[in-house]
């Protein structure tokens, strides 16, 4: 069992930076692939980014160029540093965690409770 929880959302205006962080814990954290993903009101939930326990990372199309997905194995966490945010960025922003370790493959089976992100002026 692995246990995710998520921190650093909040309002923010359009163009400045955010870090969301993940603590996870309950697991080797390091096999894990670890993603961010959102859901947006009256959206489906979509990938964000994504870590796979070896480093490399994907990122979705709407965020690459802004987005940062990073891990420290020490600390059991992974982030995601967002810049030039967007309006259309607002969601729930959820941490998930796959013990497959991989990193093209749907998400794993646990999930963070969200923390929420709203770009607005």
């Amino acid at each position: 069992q692995v246990q995710l929880v998520e921190s650093g959302g909040g309002l923010v205006q359009p163009g400045v930076s955010l870090r969301l962080s993940c603590a996870a814990s309950g697991s080797i954290f390091s096999r894990n692939a670890m993603g961010w993903y959102r859901q947006a009101p009256g959206k489906e939930r979509e990938l964000v980014a994504r870590i796979g326990s070896g480093g490399t990372t994907n990122y979705a199309d709407s965020v690459r160029g802004r987005f940062t997905i990073s891990r420290d194995n020490a600390k059991n966490t992974v982030y995601l540093r967002m810049n030039s945010l967007k309006p259309e960025d607002t969601a729930v922003y959820y941490c998930n965690a796959d013990p497959r370790g991989m990193l093209y493959t749907p998400p794993g089976p646990y999930w963070g409770q969200g923390t929420q992100v709203t770009v607005s002026s």
